[in-house]
C-alpha cells in the first residue's frame, strides 16, 4: 500500500515541494522530467502534474493527497480537504487598477471590466462585497488587460508588484492570501489516512523547526531569574553551572517571530556569549 501524493510538475511550488519531502526524510528516485516516481524509504508515490488539474485528481482519488497553492483549490473548487499549510509558495491575489486612478474602496470596482485568471474568486469577493462587474477571464499577461482597453481592473497573483509596476497599475485590494497547502481526498480509506499521518507527523516536525531557533548564552546568576522568565522555551529553559562561580548556561527555545526582541532583552539583563542554532527537527 502507498499513498499517492500530487504536486506541482513545474514553477514555483514545485521545488519547495521535493525539497519538503527531503527534509521530512523522504527520497525520491530520479524526479528530472519524470512523470512519477515513488520512494525507497516512504510507501509514497508521486505524480508531476500541472497545478491546475491536482484538486480535479485529488477529488476523483487518481491521488490521495496533494501539494497545491490555495488560489488554485478555491478557484477549482473540487471536493477536496485542506489538511494543512505548508509554508511556502505565500503569495497574494490582488486587485490592480491604472496607477493614477483613484481607488477609496470596492465600489470602485461598480460596472467595470476585470480581467482575471480566477474567475469564481473574484465573482465570490464580487458578491460577498455586493457589486456588480463584468468578469474577463484570460489565461497569462493579465497585466496588460487595462494597457490595451481589454480591462479597467485585473485581478491575479502578486509578490513584489513589480510585474504591476512595469505595467503602469498598482496594487489596491487583496482578496486572498495564499501559500501551498496539502489537500487529501474526502473519502481517504483508513490505509492511507494512517500513511498521511505519518507524513503529516513528519511534515509539522520539519514546520516547527524552521519557525524556531535553539538558543544558548550565558547568564549571570544575580540576573538568572529575569533572564528564564523571558525564555519560556518547550517546558522551560534549561540551566547548567558553568565553571566560572557565579555563572549559569542557559538553553532554550525561541520563536522567529519573538526573536529580536528577546534578544535585546536578553542582553539588557547581563547575557553574554548568546549562540544561535538552527533546528531540524522538532518533535513535541
Amino acid at each position: 500500500m502507498k499513498l499517492k501524493l500530487a504536486i506541482q510538475k513545474s514553477g514555483r511550488l514545485s521545488e519547495d515541494s521535493i525539497k519538503l519531502l527531503k527534509d521530512c526524510g523522504i527520497d525520491l528516485r530520479n524526479v528530472k522530467d519524470r512523470l512519477k516516481t515513488e520512494s525507497d524509504n516512504f510507501p509514497l508515490e508521486v505524480f508531476f502534474l500541472r497545478d491546475d488539474d491536482i484538486p480535479q485528481y485529488v477529488d476523483d482519488g487518481v491521488a490521495d493527497i496533494g501539494f497545491v497553492g490555495e488560489n488554485v483549490v478555491y478557484e477549482k473548487n473540487k471536493k477536496v480537504e485542506v489538511v494543512e499549510k505548508l509554508g511556502f509558495g505565500k503569495c497574494r491575489l490582488s486587485i490592480g487598477v491604472k496607477r493614477n486612478d483613484e481607488y477609496i474602496n470596492a465600489n470602485y470596482l461598480v460596472n467595470k471590466k476585470i480581467a482575471t485568471s480566477y474567475p469564481v474568486i473574484v465573482e465570490k469577493f464580487l458578491k460577498e462585497k455586493n457589486i456588480v462587474a463584468e468578469i474577463h477571464e484570460i489565461s497569462g499577461s493579465v497585466e496588460i488587460a487595462p494597457g490595451i482597453g481589454l480591462a479597467d481592473a485585473i485581478c491575479d497573483l502578486v509578490s513584489s508588484g513589480s510585474t504591476l509596476f512595469m505595467n503602469g497599475l498598482k496594487e489596491v485590494e487583496t482578496i486572498l492570501q495564499s501559500q501551498a497547502v496539502l489537500v487529501k481526498n474526502k473519502n481517504l480509506g483508513d490505509a492511507q489516512q494512517k500513511l498521511l499521518d505519518k507524513l503529516l507527523f513528519r511534515i509539522q516536525s520539519v514546520k516547527k523547526a524552521k519557525n524556531n531557533k535553539y538558543i544558548l548564552l550565558n547568564a549571570p546568576n544575580e540576573n538568572l531569574q529575569q533572564i528564564i522568565s523571558l525564555l519560556p522555551g518547550m517546558k522551560s529553559p534549561t540551566v547548567l553551572p558553568l565553571a566560572t562561580p557565579g555563572w549559569s548556561s542557559v538553553h532554550s527555545v525561541l520563536s522567529e517571530n519573538e526573536f529580536w526582541d528577546i534578544i535585546e532583552q536578553l542582553k539588557a539583563n547581563g547575557a553574554q556569549g548568546i549562540l544561535v542554532v538552527p533546528i531540524e527537527k522538532m518533535i513535541i
